[in-house]
């Protein structure tokens, strides 16, 4: 298991995926996928939420109301960089900055 992927088994338990999931009507752990996918769609040539839609199976407009509570695809790049500080400050900082992207701390 990457660490990208442990990263989001553990998100799925974090309060701030958590608010998503219940405003969005879905499971944290659907919401953790759909971020993945984001992730990984964002950084594929053509249009993130139809490749993130196309991996995950998650209707479009559900991937973007995830998008727009991300802030937008520019967040998805600071949801990378988040990532990359993750052999820095260990996975509970990582966590941690999540509920910022979602207006939690």
């Amino acid at each position: 298991m990457g660490l990208f992927d442990t990263i989001l088994g553990q998100a799925a338990g974090n309060p701030a995926i958590a608010n998503l999931a219940e405003k969005i009507g879905l499971s944290p752990e659907q919401v953790s996928a759909a971020i993945a996918a984001l992730g990984a769609a964002h950084v594929q040539p053509g249009d993130t939420v139809a490749g993130a839609a196309n991996s995950t199976g998650l209707s479009p407009d559900v991937l973007q109301q995830i998008l727009g509570h991300l802030g937008g695809e520019g967040a998805l790049g600071n949801f990378g960089a988040l990532l990359g500080q993750a052999g820095e400050g260990g996975l509970g900082g990582v966590l941690g900055n999540l509920g910022g992207l979602f207006g939690k701390s």
